[in-house]
């Protein structure tokens, strides 16, 4: 189950201008939650208790006090991890030097990476491998960073057989696409959910009847919307571009998780055949001397 604080990173997105307000300010500042009652940190945001209430419920609590309490444990057990990673501040400035800036950018994508993991509907990753098993043909799509996410699931859906196709660029992946039907699944990637050519390829996909899949940070987004199963990753704004970084890693490692599965679900012919390519990429080794 995601924490309070991973469920505002991700909903932040879909929520109204006051809410965020009120999200943006206990995320920068989370003294405003652990030593404020509700009145005094929407006085001190700017904004009507009646924000506060459905920021709480925004991030899926009944109000305030269950919200604060959640709050404080999530944020005791942040704390607990920067200090493993000898981290006072997980945003990186100028200023920082090199040992600073190696912590905290491992800190920001192993934080990725256990978010993630923890916020993952196990249910709905289960849906994806089982539809990805069964797929008579997997295409996959990208813009960007994600794109690259794409390739590594084509890579290993066809060491295990699954015919997949990958594509960077819309037309194409459009035109592959709708030649798709009920055997075939769609899986787009989009960090934001708000890539209109992702969220195209999967209504495309949506209407030929395949399955369609979406890896994205925001579960409430057009392209979340566009698939009938949302895988989502928990990959956090900040300078530097460490977001993009992490959120690679992030899907990467939902890659992962559904490839894993769908060989635990076909093991003895996944086996045979990673074996196979094993084989035939060391007989074309150079010899030892």
């Amino acid at each position: 189950m995601s924490d309070v604080l991973t469920s505002l990173r991700q909903k932040l997105g879909s929520m109204s201008r006051t809410e965020r307000l009120v999200t943006d300010a206990v995320l920068h500042d989370p003294n405003l939650v652990l030593h404020s009652t509700i009145t005094e940190l929407a006085e001190s945001v700017g904004v009507s208790t009646a924000s506060v209430t459905r920021m709480c419920r925004a991030a899926g609590f009944a109000g305030y006090k269950d919200f604060r309490l959640a709050f404080a444990s999530a944020y005791s057990r942040e704390e607990a991890s920067r200090e493993h990673f000898q981290v006072a501040d997980a945003d990186i400035s100028t200023e920082d030097s090199v040992a600073d800036l190696v912590s905290k950018v491992a800190y920001q994508e192993v934080r990725a990476i256990e978010d993630t993991a923890r916020a993952l509907d196990l249910t709905a990753l289960d849906a994806a491998a089982t539809a990805l098993r069964a797929a008579s043909r997997v295409e996959a799509f990208g813009v960007g960073s994600s794109s690259l996410t794409a390739q590594d699931l084509q890579l290993k859906l066809h060491r295990i057989g699954t015919p997949t196709f990958c594509w960077s660029d819309t037309h194409l992946a459009l035109t592959s696409v709708a030649s798709t039907d009920e055997r075939s699944v769609v899986l787009g990637i989009s960090h934001s959910g708000y890539t209109l050519e992702t969220q195209q390829v999967l209504a495309l996909a949506r209407e030929r009847g395949a399955t369609t899949i979406a890896i994205t940070n925001d579960a409430s987004s057009p392209v979340a919307l566009a698939a009938d199963i949302v895988l989502t990753t928990v990959a956090r704004e900040a300078a530097f571009r460490t977001a993009a970084m992490s959120s690679r890693l992030a899907q990467m490692v939902i890659v992962d998780f559904l490839v894993v599965r769908v060989v635990q679900r076909n093991f003895t012919t996944a086996e045979r055949l990673l074996v196979a390519s094993h084989d035939a990429v060391r007989a074309h080794k150079l010899p030892r001397r």
